[in-house]
């Protein structure tokens, strides 16, 4: 059954049209993910599909009697209204606690802020899951959100992934997310030049859609071919789960993957790493940190010795709150730890991009402001202009030329980032560098850093992309710990979900006693570090030490191994020399297990 109807339906602000001739519909049951660049139009569908906008021209009909929840970019609040009264409403108490479906919700969305405090004094991010839940709270036919995961960290994504996927009715979905777009949509709509393509499938199923069209048609540029290539090798060489079977023919989008190399020479760039950065980056020795300064607010790090190697691409992962950023910036030397010190390598250039835009003199041109710091940078083995990466990271042609004083948020974000590759750092702390990106700035930003040799250590809630730019993750489970996730997102997802993690403990707060914790977690108490298994903090340093010593082989026989592989692929017609080299792969597959099952119970008696 059709819910929403466009025919022919067009619209446009000031000269530029964002909607062209579009004729479509919702149907029951549909899961549709949109897509396109910011500013294409994306919005603009959707507040016209739910009667908000009345388009210049063409006709938006609904079904009679149609429920539409409708979660826009605007906040909508009344700021004198409770949180209790925003979401619930005039429900009683004893309604809602009795409906495990708000109770969950509540939990999830809003489990850390006062149900009586008053909407105008939440910040925007609370003010944002506040009115997700009281969306989802609500009984609709067709449920419509534009950007709903902003605000919101890995673990509330999965969340509201696994709820939508659960709900009856119509979904259609604005976001940059790819991770997201993948767990909830079944169709995907790519806004583009007033047009809406429609593609079957998720996000995954709608990149090899494309670029079979485009295999099809020869239409796209060289380039833009490459990267839609590589896109494409990434997700199929990834895990499983993250492509499910597309509805359509994929046959012919094979010949675009064939003999096509990984997106990143892990190898090459460990080897440039190295040399750029010499053997330490950073040392943290026996570091204690508290997120308020010392002794003040939640402890993020305690009595804690890590290491952060040449060629290091680490996604820091944890919830919002558990100090992702402290880290980032305590390696930045803009803050001190409590106790013990920061070992910086003599050599590290280092670039930081905090969640804060960095001041930029508001009446120089875009270009002129990429072209202060550097006219011309070597990525890889490529050189590029400042234009030309300008160009890359969304701004096309007159764009160069705006007064910075006249960008957007998400446009200063980009121009902040710019500005830091073009000054040649070896190490680059990123935080939440996807905010205000779409997913074709995304592709190019990913393809920069694919042939970036240095270390690179990410805060992102985008998952996507964490997955795409890191090899390893590293996660604050609220326990005073830096601890190593060899099994990436989905193993913090299942180690919250069972209780192996707990909420950043405040200063003063006995341990084992979290101050608070969020309604959405089983987290349970747990003891300091150097308490889990008897040891004393010297014992612990030193197994530490030792585990990092086995993570640092491991990556050695990694790429030992890719370069047989390698070596195999040109040996293929010279059997005595494949059979050599197969031993050899034998071998070292051999000394990789036995380093794992060291490391494996090295970890055990970690408790990582």
């Amino acid at each position: 059954m059709n819910l929403v109807n466009l025919e022919s339906v067009s619209h446009a602000y000031g000269p530029k049209p964002l909607l062209s001739d579009v004729s479509l519909g919702v149907e029951m049951g549909e899961r549709i993910g949109v897509v396109g660049r910011n500013g294409g139009g994306k919005t603009t569908l959707l507040s016209v599909i739910a009667g908000d906008v009345r388009p210049d021209s063409g006709r938006v009909t609904h079904t009679r009697g149609l429920r539409v929840g409708f979660l826009s970019q605007q906040d909508l609040l009344d700021p004198s209204h409770s949180v209790r009264e925003t979401v619930l409403g005039e429900l009683a108490e004893h309604e809602w606690a009795g409906d495990q479906r708000v109770r969950e919700i509540l939990g999830n969305l809003i489990g850390d802020l006062d149900l009586d405090a008053k909407a105008g004094d939440l910040s925007g991010g609370e003010r944002r899951r506040t009115a997700l839940a009281r969306l989802l709270i609500g009984e609709h036919d067709l449920i419509m959100l534009d950007e709903p995961t902003n605000h919101l960290d890995i673990e509330a994504i999965a969340w509201l992934a696994a709820h939508l996927a659960g709900r009856k009715g119509a979904l259609v979905v604005v976001t940059h997310d790819r991770w997201f777009l993948d767990a909830v949509s079944t169709r995907t709509w790519e806004v583009v030049d007033g047009r809406v393509e429609r593609y079957e499938g998720g996000y995954a199923a709608y990149v090899l859609a494309k670029a079979e069209r485009a295999r099809i048609a020869q239409a796209a540029e060289e380039r833009r071919q490459n990267l839609m290539r590589k896109e494409i090798a990434w997700l199929r060489r990834g895990p499983p789960a993250r492509t499910s079977k597309p509805k359509f023919r994929i046959e012919a989008a094979q010949a675009l993957i064939a003999n096509e190399p990984p997106p990143r020479e892990t190898v090459e760039l460990m080897r440039f790493a190295a040399a750029r950065l010499g053997k330490t980056v950073y040392d943290l020795e026996d570091v204690t940190l508290h997120a308020g300064g010392p002794g003040a607010g939640p402890l993020v790090l305690d009595d804690c010795t890590w290491q952060f190697g040449p060629g290091d691409r680490i996604g820091l992962i944890g919830v919002n709150g558990s100090g992702k950023s402290s880290v980032l910036r305590l390696l930045a030397d803009t803050i001190k730890p409590d106790s013990g010190r920061v070992v910086r390598g003599k050599t590290v250039r280092l670039a930081h991009l905090s969640q804060e835009l960095a001041e930029l003199d508001p009446t120089r041109r875009v270009l002129e402001t990429v072209e202060s710091v550097r006219k011309y940078i070597q990525v890889g083995k490529k050189e590029w202009t400042a234009s030309q990466l300008l160009e890359r990271l969304g701004f096309k042609g007159e764009a160069q030329w705006k007064v910075v004083g006249d960008l957007s948020g998400g446009e200063r974000r980009r121009l902040q980032l710019l500005r830091l590759l073009m000054d040649d750092p070896n190490v680059l702390l990123l935080d939440e560098p996807t905010n205000d990106l779409d997913i074709e700035t995304l592709n190019e930003l990913e393809d920069l850093l694919d042939a970036w040799p240095g270390t690179l250590i990410l805060v992102t809630h985008d998952r996507y992309f964490l997955e795409r730019v890191t090899d390893r993750c590293v996660a604050l489970l609220g326990d005073g710990r830096l601890s190593f996730l060899p099994g990436g997102v989905d193993e913090y997802l299942e180690r919250r979900a069972a209780g192996t993690a707990v909420t950043a403990r405040v200063a003063g707060t006995p341990a084992g006693q979290p101050a608070a914790q969020s309604a959405n977690s089983a987290a349970q108490p747990a003891p300091p570090s150097g308490e889990v298994s008897g040891l004393s903090a010297k014992e612990e340093r030193e197994l530490r030490k030792e585990l990092n010593r086995l993570e640092r082989q491991l990556d050695k026989l990694s790429g030992q191994e890719a370069k047989l592989h390698a070596a195999m692929a040109d040996a293929a017609s010279d059997y005595a020399k494949l059979g050599s080299l197969d031993a050899q792969l034998r071998d070292l597959h051999a000394q990789k297990e036995t380093v794992e099952a060291e490391w494996l119970e090295l970890a055990d008696r970690l408790g990582d």
